[in-house]
């Protein structure tokens, strides 16, 4: 038995060995990083993307499903079979054989056996499809001095710029008969093809992409706020189906450039911009200002008086309608539906996403994501030096 035990656990202590050496080698050394989201991470895209990219539902969403009722069934078993060895004890009936001891012993001998595994392919996936990535080098067009190099009058110019292309789309962007902006193509294929484009100018956003899909728990993430998710462990980018229509091209292309490794936040931001204004479908473009129209607008609101603010391009009444994150019919088919209140869902998921991205090095947390006002104005003047 002991030899048994030490053949089934030398494996899990061998892997485990490598996912640290591999994170201890990822956080000492940028070059490493950068050399393994190159090289490495690409092949694992193609094959292991691949693979989830055959089923049609989201792989992670499944995923997480069970890894809840699996927590929830050990916990219960745990707390069953407790009480069942105190109820014997005090019984004096522990020694003799029963069915029920024979079935606690075979489902505990499962879950001793299963536990170490199923964490150990976490941490594996996790290591090499997730933590690795926050040690990266950041964009090239990124100054570290970023935020000293540009000047209030600068950040006005792209704010009035945006606002305007804001206002000049939604008056041109197809609607359907209750005036809401209407998509009639491919959503998904339009999105690759987009990031594709971009593979011209950035080479790891080349090669193969996997498929948007759609999150059956989409009113769960609309109380979380959340657009999107890229999951590690089945290296899928999901979206919120269930957000308004306006947020969705935008979303697609920040959760595709994830899987090509551009795992921060402002960065997958602003792939995702560039990726819909670059686009030859108009939709795609005007959901590509308005991603980041609110971080923009609201550094700019923050940065100036409000009489100065007052003074600039107005941002209409429909660009207002055609953003919001859901609409009020929405909520309230949400706030119908759900088990726990928005507010504390929300809570939750700000501290498990800001925790996560501090953990892995983002010292900022969830302030990252309006970093991508720094990398569209370092955009704007490379090109304008060109």
């Amino acid at each position: 038995m002991r030899r048994n035990n030490r053949a089934y656990s030398l494996p899990i202590i061998v892997i485990l060995g490598v996912c640290a050496l591999i994170n201890v080698a990822a956080w000492l050394s940028r070059s490493f990083s950068d050399f393994y989201v190159a090289n490495i991470f690409p092949l694992l895209t193609g094959i292991y993307g691949r693979i989830t990219s055959i089923f049609p539902f989201s792989v992670g969403e499944i995923l997480l499903v069970l890894v809840v009722i699996y927590i929830i069934f050990t916990v219960l078993f745990i707390l069953i079979h407790t009480v069942f060895m105190a109820v014997g004890k005090l019984t004096g009936k522990t020694d003799k054989p029963s069915a029920a001891k024979k079935a606690f012993d075979t489902i505990s001998d499962v879950l001793y056996r299963t536990t170490p595994i199923l964490l150990t392919i976490t941490i594996v996936l996790m290591t090499l499809n997730c933590f690795v990535l926050y040690h990266t080098s950041k964009l090239s067009i990124r100054q570290e001095e970023a935020a000293t190099e540009y000047t209030v009058e600068d950040l006005a110019r792209l704010r009035d710029y945006v606002v305007k292309k804001c206002n000049d789309l939604s008056k041109v962007v197809p609607h359907d008969e209750n005036g809401n902006v209407a998509y009639y193509g491919d959503m998904k294929k339009t999105s690759i093809d987009a990031m594709k484009k971009l593979g011209e100018q950035y080479p790891r956003l080349s090669g193969f992409y996997v498929t948007p899909k759609a999150l059956y728990f989409s009113d769960f993430m609309c109380q979380q706020y959340m657009q999107g998710y890229y999951f590690p462990f089945s290296m899928e980018a999901n979206y919120n189906d269930r957000m308004n229509l306006m947020n969705k091209p935008f979303t697609m292309c920040h959760e595709l450039a994830h899987t090509h490794g551009y795992i921060y936040e402002d960065e997958a931001n602003f792939f995702g911009f560039l990726a819909c204004i670059g686009s030859d479908d108009i939709v795609f473009e005007y959901s590509g200002y308005l991603g980041v129209l609110n971080y923009i607008n609201n550094d700019f609101y923050n940065a100036v008086s409000k009489e100065e603010y007052k003074s600039h391009v107005k941002i209409s009444d429909r660009v207002r309608y055609d953003n919001e994150f859901l609409s009020k019919d929405g909520w309230k088919e949400v706030e119908d539906n759900a088990i726990f209140k928005t507010e504390t869902v929300k809570k939750a998921a700000d501290a498990f996403i800001d925790t996560n991205l501090k953990v892995n090095g983002v010292s900022d947390g969830k302030v990252s994501y309006r970093y991508v006002v720094g990398l569209i104005m370092d955009y704007y003047y490379s090109m304008e030096q060109k």
